[in-house]
């Protein structure tokens, strides 16, 4: 059982950046597929960006495209995301979430909830106005 456990989460003033790390808590044989989502309070859980196995590959949603970059370093088992010129309406728990199976290098893949096996505790981040 792969587990992950995010890690840099906070308060930050708006415009500030702020970067998530994802570790695996055990070293795997096995490189999974990693996504972010963030949940507001009273909000559904959104996706955020996500990188194939490779990393070569990586996806974000429209709207974050510019300001959140998504990194994996396959050596120390962490996927990061670096968040710029945050904003109060980044402000949610902040999920990441790994996948088992066959890629399918499309958004569509990484970008539902509901297709991922392992998901880590939450961050959260907190941007003041």
């Amino acid at each position: 059982q792969v587990q992950l456990v995010e890690s840099g989460g906070g308060l930050v003033q708006a415009g500030g950046p702020l970067r998530l790390s994802c570790a695996a808590s055990k070293r795997t044989s096995s490189v999974y597929p990693i996504g972010w989502f963030r949940q507001a309070p009273g909000k559904e859980r959104e996706f955020v960006a996500a990188i194939s196995r490779s990393g070569i590959n990586t996806y974000y949603l429209d709207s974050l495209k510019g300001r959140f970059t998504i990194s994996r370093d396959n050596a120390k088992n962490t996927v990061y995301l670096q968040m710029n010129t945050l904003k109060p309406k980044d402000t949610a728990v902040y999920y990441c979430a790994g996948r088992e199976g066959v890629e399918y290098y499309t958004i569509s893949y990484y970008s539902r909830a509901a297709d991922y096996n392992y998901w880590g505790q939450g961050t959260q981040v907190t941007v003041s106005s």
